[in-house]
């Protein structure tokens, strides 16, 4: 990896975890979805950086194309664009310290990680390099990971059918 793409790949970094606290701190749900979108568009460009065309463009169309639209379908129908601090429920005081008990264990695997002197790439005689090519890629999700695809597909449908019931008007 030359100087240029590990710069590359640090901006990349800084550039996620920028958004990715963009959506966290964020007050409104539709901001929340787009600062999503940025993250998901940062990965699809990392994607690239490590010659997986065909997963950068998954990566684009299938998250932040068809499935962040149906989430910022769902927010517009539920009328969750602007919840106040009054509205969130009392059972679930718990979640903000829970979050940064472990936003801290992550921050502290990955900074051992980093002073560690963890290999970033491996070499590679150790791992060959995957081949990405879509006739690759379907062969992968329809051969031995066909059943977790449909599981994930039941899910995504159960999702939006509960997310349908439940923006229903009795």
């Amino acid at each position: 990896m030359t100087m240029a793409e590990w710069a590359l790949l640090v901006l990349l970094g800084a550039l996620s975890l920028a958004s990715a606290l963009g959506l966290l701190l964020s007050r409104n749900a539709v901001y929340a979805a787009l600062f999503l979108v940025l993250n998901f568009s940062v990965g699809a460009v990392i994607y690239l950086l490590f010659n997986a065309p065909f997963l950068a463009v998954t990566q684009v169309a299938v998250y932040a194309g068809a499935i962040m639209v149906l989430f910022v379908f769902v927010i517009m129908l539920l009328g969750a664009e602007r919840l106040a601090p009054a509205e969130n429920p009392p059972g679930l005081a718990y979640q903000r310290p829970l979050a940064i008990i472990l936003a801290v264990a992550l921050l502290a695997v990955a900074a051992w990680a980093l002073l560690s002197g963890a290999q970033i790439e491996p070499s590679p005689s150790v791992a060959p390099r995957p081949d990405s090519s879509p006739q690759a890629m379907g062969m992968w999700l329809f051969g031995p990971y066909l059943l977790p695809l449909q599981v994930v597909a039941l899910l995504l449908l159960a999702a939006m059918v509960g997310a349908l019931v439940l923006s229903r008007k009795s």
